[in-house]
């Protein structure tokens, strides 16, 4: 049985059950929330992780990255830096670089992942003055690495 289909329902049944019985549903209780604490944080990426699995992940956040932009939540979207990005670009450092522009919306075309890279080719729709009542598209490209786990966007400060 997958960690999906044994899902917090079974978890919190499994505390019932320990009620019942004593200890001996604990074991399972802990294991479960314990792997469905990793599922929902989204890590376990690696290399070998099949593309599909890979390119689905990063295309998902991403695009939550994106998101945060366009809501000004630059906090938020720095917690998608890579680790090495955020050791060398502060928050405030992202912020006054990214802070400039007023972003409306993205649309993720194509994710490609081999190996422990990803590259995705969005759309993002944003402010400019002469062009403020449409807004301007501009095709981009991003870098995103398999690090630690996880999906995260290599920040070119």
């Amino acid at each position: 049985m997958s960690v999906r289909e044994f899902g917090w329902q079974s978890a919190i049944a499994a505390i019932g059950c320990r009620l019942r019985w004593g200890g001996r549903c604990l074991a399972a209780v802990m294991v479960a929330v314990a792997v469905g604490g990793c599922a929902a944080l989204g890590g376990g990426l690696t290399k070998d992780t099949p593309a599909a699995t890979k390119e689905a992940a990063v295309a998902e956040r991403a695009n939550a990255r994106w998101q945060a932009l366009i809501k000004r939540d630059y906090e938020g979207a720095y917690k998608y830096l890579s680790p090495a990005s955020r050791e060398t670009t502060s928050l405030s450092q992202f912020q006054s670089r990214i802070a400039a522009i007023q972003y409306r919306a993205v649309k993720i075309d194509k994710v490609e992942c081999a190996a422990e890279v990803c590259k995705v080719k969005l759309s993002l729709t944003y402010d400019y003055p002469p062009a403020k009542a449409t807004g301007v598209v501009t095709p981009l490209d991003e870098s995103w690495i398999i690090d630690q786990g996880q999906a995260w966007f290599a920040f070119r400060g």
